[in-house]
C-alpha cells in the first residue's frame, strides 16, 4: 500500500513536470508568435516585399538654361542606357564574348559586372541608338534598356565657360555646376514585383513615382550679344595670335552680365578633347596688373576729393623721381607729353600726371578708395571661380608704391572687377553687385527665384561720375582712345597697355595686356565692354591700336542690335581725314607710336627690323582709325621670295601684300584669309600663284 502510494506520487509529479514544460512550451511559442507576428511583423513584411520587388530608378529631366529672351543654351535629350540583371542570363561568358565590342568595354569587366551578385547593374551609361540596335539584335535575356537625359549644347562654344559642362549625372563645371541642386529635379521610381530570378510578374504589383523635373535658369546673357563678342574675339585670336582675350559686357545701371567670354575655350558638347584651363571662366578668374584703364580709379578718386582741375597746368618731361627711383612715362622716348594741362594728363595717359593726383590724395585716401570700388576682394557674382587679386596693404604701400598703384602696376585685379569699377562711374557713383542667373522658374513656368539688382555701396559722388564721363568721352574723341570713335554715338572709354609679370614675378619683355573699357551712350549708358588681349604675337603691342579697335566693332554691332539710337543732338560731320605719314625705313616702334599720336590703326605684314613699303602710301589724305598696312620684309635669296601669313587679312590686303612681294593671288570664298597653299615660310620663286581661301570668322549668322 506505502509502496503504491509512493510510486503514484512519482508519476503525479512527473505529470505535473510535463505539464509545466508544455506551458512554458506553449507560452514561448506564443511569445515568440507574437513577436513576429506583432512586433516585428512590419519589418519581415518590408524584407519580404524587398525580395520580391524590384526597383528602378526613373532620372528627372534637366533644366534647361536660357539667355535673357528665352532662347535655349543648354538643354536636354534622351539617350539610352543598358543595364543587366545577372540572375536572369545563364550563359555570362557568352554575353560578355557579344557585347564587349558594341559597348567598347575589355570582356574581363563586362564579365564581373555580369557576375555580380545584384539586381540590376548598369553595363554602359548613354550609348548611341546605333549600339542600342545592335544589342536588341543579340536577343539576350537580362538585358534592359532605359531611358536617360543626356545635355546637350545646340552653339557649342558659345558662352561654354559660363554654362559648363555636365558629367554622366551631375554638373562638373560653369553654372551646370554652380546651380546642380537647382537643375537636377528629383528621380522618380518604378518598382514591380518579380519571382526569385528577378523577372516581372506580368500580373504582380507594379508602383511608379513620377520624377519632378529640374528648374530652368533664365540668364542675364544675351545670345546675340555673346555671340558677337565672340565672333569678334575670333577674328582676333586669328588675325594678331594672341595668347588669349577676355571680354565683359554688362549693363552698367543693373550690374546684369550681357555677354562673358575668354579664350582659347571648349565645346562642352566634347569637353574632354580639351585642356582643363579651358574649362574655366577667365574673366572672372585671372588676375593681372590692369595698366592705364586703373587710372580712371585714381582720377574718380581726385576729382571726389577736390584735387583735380580739368585746365590746371602740369609738364611732362617723360619721367619722374619717387623716393629716389625714376619713374617713367610712355612717352619718354619722345621726351615726354611736355606742357599740357589735368585734362590732357588723362587724355595722354600720362603717368607722371597721375602720380601728381596721387600724392595730393594721399596714399590712405587712395587705398580707401581702391577697396571702396570692389578691388581686392570678390564682387559676389553667381558664378564659380572668382578670384580676388592682390593690393598693396596699408603697411606695404610706401611713396613708390603708391606711385606705381595710381597707375595700375604693382597690383592685380580681375577683369570683373575692372569692370564694376568703370560701371559705378557709369551709372551715377554705385558699386552693384553683378550677376548671370535672372531668375529660376519651374517645370510649369513659374519663378521660384529671381535676381534684382542690388547695390553694394556708394563710392563716388553723381557729379564726380559725370565729370569722370565727360573726360572719358575726350579720350575716345581726342585722346589715346580715338581708335573706339563710332560715328553718330557718344562714347566714353580708356586704354590700358600693361607689361605681363611671369610666373618668377619679373615682368616678361615685349609681352603685354592690351585692354579697353568704355559705355555707350555716354548720355545714358546701357552697355559697358571691357577687352583684355594677352600678348598678340602678330601687330602691334598697343592696347590703342588692339583693344580700342575691338571694342568699335563688339560695339557698333551692340548698339544696332539693340536699335539704340545715334545721339540726336550730335552733328553728322564727314569723317576727320588726316595726312598718312611716311613709315618707311622706321622701326615697328617708332611706326606704332607715330600712328597712335595720328589716330590711324597699323597692321604689320613680315618679318624684318624695319618697314620696307606701305599702303597707303605716305602723304595720302585718309579718314581717322584707318588700317596702315606696313611690310617689314623677310628673309628673301635671289629670285625667290618668302610666303607671307596671309591668315586673318581681308581679300584686299591679302592682295596688296602678294603684290609687294611679287606673287600673285588665286582666291576662292570671301571674307578674311584661313588657310593657303603654299604654307607660309614657304620659300617660291617671284610670280608664283598663292591659293588664298577666304571665309568668315564665326560661320553661323547672328540669330534673333
Amino acid at each position: 500500500m506505502k509502496r503504491n502510494t509512493v510510486a503514484s506520487t512519482t508519476v503525479r509529479r512527473r505529470l505535473i513536470f510535463l505539464f509545466g514544460c508544455a506551458v512554458l512550451a506553449v507560452f514561448a511559442l506564443t511569445l515568440r508568435l507574437f513577436w513576429i507576428q506583432v512586433v516585428i511583423a512590419g519589418d519581415l513584411r518590408a524584407k519580404a516585399w524587398d525580395q520580391l520587388m524590384r526597383r528602378e530608378r526613373v532620372i528627372a529631366p534637366r533644366g534647361d538654361i536660357f539667355d535673357r529672351n528665352g532662347r535655349l543654351l543648354a538643354g536636354s535629350a534622351s539617350s539610352v542606357s543598358v543595364l543587366a540583371y545577372p540572375a536572369q542570363i545563364t550563359d555570362k561568358e557568352e554575353a560578355a564574348r557579344l557585347l564587349a565590342p558594341i559597348l567598347a568595354l575589355d570582356e574581363a569587366v563586362l564579365l564581373e559586372r555580369l557576375s555580380k551578385r545584384t539586381g540590376g547593374v548598369y553595363l554602359r551609361r548613354k550609348i548611341t541608338e546605333e549600339a542600342a540596335l545592335e544589342i536588341r539584335k543579340l536577343g539576350l535575356a537580362g538585358i534592359r534598356f532605359t531611358l536617360e537625359p543626356k545635355r546637350y549644347y545646340p552653339h557649342n562654344n558659345l558662352a561654354s565657360q559660363l554654362i559648363g559642362f555636365m558629367g554622366l549625372d551631375d554638373g562638373r563645371s560653369g553654372l551646370e555646376y554652380k546651380y546642380e541642386q537647382e537643375l537636377r529635379g528629383r528621380d522618380g521610381l518604378i518598382t514591380f514585383e518579380s519571382d526569385g530570378l528577378g523577372r516581372q510578374i506580368p500580373q504582380g504589383v507594379q508602383n511608379y513615382t513620377p520624377p519632378v523635373d529640374g528648374n530652368d535658369l533664365f540668364l542675364t546673357i544675351d545670345r546675340n550679344i555673346q555671340f558677337i563678342v565672340e565672333q569678334e574675339m575670333a577674328r582676333t585670336m586669328l588675325e594678331l595670335q594672341p595668347k588669349g582675350i577676355n571680354v565683359i559686357a554688362l549693363d552698367p545701371r543693373t550690374g546684369e552680365v550681357l555677354a562673358i567670354a575668354g579664350t582659347p575655350n571648349f565645346d562642352p558638347n566634347n569637353f574632354a578633347d580639351y585642356p582643363e584651363k579651358n574649362w574655366r571662366l577667365s574673366p572672372i578668374t585671372d588676375t593681372f596688373e590692369p595698366g592705364s584703364t586703373f587710372k580712371l580709379v585714381t582720377l574718380a578718386a581726385a576729382i571726389e576729393e577736390g584735387q583735380f582741375r580739368a585746365n590746371e597746368g602740369f609738364y611732362c618731361s617723360g619721367s619722374m623721381v619717387v623716393a629716389g627711383r625714376m619713374i617713367g612715362c610712355w612717352t619718354r622716348s619722345r621726351g615726354g607729353h611736355g606742357a599740357i594741362n589735368f585734362t590732357e594728363v588723362v587724355l595722354g595717359s600720362c603717368n607722371p600726371g597721375f602720380i601728381t593726383l596721387g600724392q595730393r590724395i594721399t596714399a590712405p585716401k587712395l587705398l580707401q578708395y581702391i577697396e571702396a570700388f570692389g578691388f581686392g576682394q570678390r564682387s559676389g557674382i553667381d558664378a564659380i571661380g572668382e578670384g580676388v587679386g592682390i593690393l598693396f596693404t596699408p603697411e606695404q604701400l610706401g611713396p613708390v608704391e603708391a606711385a606705381t598703384t595710381t597707375f595700375g602696376q604693382g597690383i592685380s585685379v580681375t577683369p570683373l572687377q575692372q569692370v564694376m569699377a568703370v560701371a559705378a562711374m557709369a551709372n551715377g557713383g554705385y558699386l552693384m553687385r553683378p550677376y548671370v542667373v535672372r531668375e529660376i522658374r519651374d517645370s510649369q513656368g513659374v519663378t521660384v527665384r529671381k535676381n534684382e539688382p542690388q547695390v553694394v555701396r556708394r563710392v563716388v559722388s553723381g557729379a564726380t561720375a559725370r565729370e569722370v564721363t565727360r573726360i572719358m568721352e575726350l579720350v575716345v574723341t581726342e585722346g589715346s582712345g580715338i581708335n573706339a570713335f563710332i560715328e553718330g554715338y557718344r562714347l566714353a572709354g580708356k586704354t590700358g597697355t600693361a607689361q605681363k609679370i611671369g610666373a618668377d614675378g619679373r615682368y616678361i619683355a615685349g609681352e603685354y595686356i592690351l585692354s579697353f573699357i568704355g559705355f555707350a551712350p555716354a548720355e545714358e549708358p546701357q552697355v559697358l565692354i571691357y577687352i583684355a588681349v594677352d600678348a598678340p604675337q602678330v601687330g602691334v603691342q598697343w592696347g590703342s591700336l588692339v583693344a580700342a579697335p575691338m571694342f568699335k566693332q563688339m560695339m557698333e554691332r551692340i548698339l544696332a542690335y539693340l536699335d539704340i539710337p545715334p545721339a540726336g543732338n550730335m552733328k553728322n560731320e564727314p569723317p576727320k581725314m588726316v595726312n598718312v605719314p611716311d613709315l618707311v625705313g622706321l622701326t615697328v616702334d617708332e611706326a606704332s607710336a607715330l600712328l597712335d599720336s595720328a589716330g590711324l590703326l597699323i597692321r604689320f605684314v613680315g618679318s624684318g627690323g624695319e618697314i620696307l613699303n606701305q599702303t597707303p602710301k605716305a602723304g595720302a589724305k585718309v579718314p581717322l582709325h584707318t588700317q596702315i598696312l606696313a611690310h617689314l620684309g623677310g628673309q628673301e635669296a635671289q629670285g625667290e621670295v618668302l610666303v607671307p601669313a596671309l591668315a586673318g587679312k581681308t581679300m584686299r590686303e591679302a592682295g596688296e601684300i602678294l603684290g609687294w612681294l611679287g606673287l600673285r593671288m588665286n582666291s576662292s570664298g570671301s571674307g578674311v584669309a584661313v588657310s593657303q597653299d603654299p604654307e607660309p615660310q614657304s620659300l617660291v620663286p617671284t610670280d608664283s600663284i598663292v591659293n588664298v581661301k577666304f571665309t568668315s570668322p564665326g560661320e553661323t549668322e547672328e540669330e534673333s
